[in-house]
């Protein structure tokens, strides 16, 4: 009996000391910095949970360090920008982790539903916080963010949401929901939520209440229910155990993926198991107007007919017009659209109009182009469905005939056509410019004739005057009297007519009459 006791007492005290060495306790006033003392590990030093780098700042969470690729488990306020080397996280004596800034800022980190006493990274991968009574009243297990490591389960009404990249943890265009009618379900990251907005599901709705998405030691990835009954298995498990790390993260590219870690051979994460081979099922990995294709099983992004990517490099990003969107009218005979199609592409649909009655594809595209409201249609066995941008869950599948027509703007090719045509103008312009000149410089010079020649006159009758001592001009070039020798004189023998004006007549009929007389004369 004796012996049994002791027997006893030796087992308790090996499981205790076990028990310790798989917690790092952190007391009450214990902080951390992102330069000096960064992270609390856990008693293996496979867990850390503090600061770890991120962007241009620092971030705070769980991760492993006892490998070489650090890897991130969970992040606190995943969504808050990163922050600089100033801070530092204390772990106050209410109980909370409250992060402070130089300047005395504070954001919380981890605020308990009563006050905390201690808090411990374990060996799991777990950061808890106990009370008084060493009982967990907080755990990142709880609360995951993209990952659940082995021994974790994702519970019933909880999701897995990607991060943006490897290097950024903050929130991603993905979600795997652990929902309440049992069925565990990947959409993209949305508000509203519906079946067909579903890209993979386990098909286990109805099947219990409080369903959870388990992971074991074993690589063994299942469902189980409230009453501990198995419903699916998503991986057969039998896994070695010894010195392998797992977990099930939802990856940045929207598929679930289980991976193991070797901790002797320090090797690289291994693909157990994926949700999908197609890189392409994920719904909305290229954005609006962005449609994703397979090229060598690697997933690539492709914009619309007449649009280009918002951001380079950045597929979710989506695409975005490029040309100016203007009146879909006809104006002055010119068709301002053409339709644009991308063959064998599936989108969500969206159709404001539903036209069912056996259709060429070319009728549907003359349909578009007269409705204004219509900016794209799906056309696919007589079927035309007019659609209004953005089109979104875009990708392509050789199998399905389903065509994407969209309107294009021609605005841009018809500036190219009418270039010429000014140029054509151009001599035309010139030709006019110089018969104004040419115009411009006759009127100056007959101007400047007259004037010679009024000149002349006038010198004439000057002259005449000075000869004949009583012929000249008033001032107010009143008429004079003049003998025959005198109008000889002033018209060269009766070669130049006198006067211009009202006078020119009574002139031209004194000329005349004494031609007449010296014709006479002569005989």
């Amino acid at each position: 009996m004796v012996a049994t006791i002791l027997l006893f007492l030796l087992l308790s005290a090996i499981f205790t000391a076990e028990a310790q060495q798989g917690e790092s306790n952190v007391s009450l006033g214990s902080s951390l910095t992102p330069t000096t003392k960064f992270s609390w590990l856990s008693r293996s030093g496979l867990y850390a949970f503090g600061f770890y780098q991120q962007s241009n700042g620092y971030a705070i969470g769980v991760f492993l360090t006892g490998i070489p690729e650090k890897t991130v488990i969970w992040t606190a306020n995943r969504d808050n920008p990163p922050t600089l080397a100033d801070v530092t996280l204390n772990f106050t004596g209410d109980g909370r982790l409250i992060l402070q800034s130089a300047q005395g800022n504070e954001s919380t980190i981890v605020d308990p539903p009563e006050r905390a006493k201690s808090a411990s990274m374990l060996n799991s991968g777990n950061f808890v916080l106990y009370n008084s009574n060493k009982d967990i009243i907080w755990q990142s297990f709880n609360y995951p963010t993209n990952t659940i490591l082995q021994g974790q389960c994702l519970l019933a009404d909880k999701r897995l949401v990607s991060s943006v990249s490897e290097s950024d943890q903050s929130t991603g265009i993905f979600q795997l929901v652990m929902q309440t009618d049992g069925n565990l379900v990947q959409y993209p990251y949305i508000p509203e939520l519906k079946v067909e907005h579903s890209y993979w599901a386990s098909n286990t709705d109805g099947q219990g209440n409080n369903v959870s998405l388990c992971l074991d030691d074993d690589g063994l990835l299942y469902l189980l229910n409230s009453t501990g009954k198995y419903l699916s298995n998503l991986t057969q498990g039998g896994y070695p155990t010894n010195g392998i790390v797992r977990l099930m993260r939802i990856d940045a590219d929207g598929i679930f993926r289980l991976y193991s870690h070797n901790l002797e051979k320090n090797g690289n994460w291994l693909v157990n198991w994926s949700s999908s081979d197609n890189k392409c099922d994920p719904k909305g990995l290229c954005g609006l107007n962005g449609f994703c294709t397979t090229v060598d099983r690697e997933a690539d992004c492709e914009c619309l007919p007449g649009f280009v990517r918002v951001h380079q490099g950045n597929w979710s990003s989506g695409c975005e017009r490029n040309f100016t969107a203007e009146s879909c009218q006809i104006k002055n005979g010119i068709m301002k659209y053409i339709m644009s199609e991308a063959s064998n592409t599936v989108w969500e649909d969206s159709a404001f109009s539903i036209m069912q009655q056996i259709l060429t594809k070319d009728d549907c595209e003359a349909s578009c182009l007269e409705d204004c409201n219509c900016e794209a249609a799906l056309y696919k066995d007589g079927a035309c469905r007019k659609q209004r941008l953005p089109l979104r869950f875009g990708r392509r599948v050789l199998a399905d005939s389903n065509v994407a027509l969209i309107k294009v703007g021609i605005s841009t090719p018809i500036i190219y056509n009418i270039a010429p045509m000014v140029h054509e103008k151009k001599p035309q312009k010139g030709i006019l410019i110089m018969s104004i000149s040419l115009t411009a410089f006759g009127l100056i010079m007959l101007v400047i004739s007259g004037i010679a020649i009024y000149r002349n006159r006038v010198w004439t009758y000057k002259r005449l005057s000075n000869n004949s001592g009583n012929v000249g001009l008033s001032v107010d070039v009143s008429p004079r009297s003049f003998t025959y020798n005198d109008l000889e004189k002033m018209t060269t023998g009766f070669k130049e007519e006198l006067g211009k004006g009202s006078f020119g007549t009574v002139y031209k009929g004194i000329i005349s009459n004494v031609q007449q007389v010296v014709a006479v004369k002569r005989l």
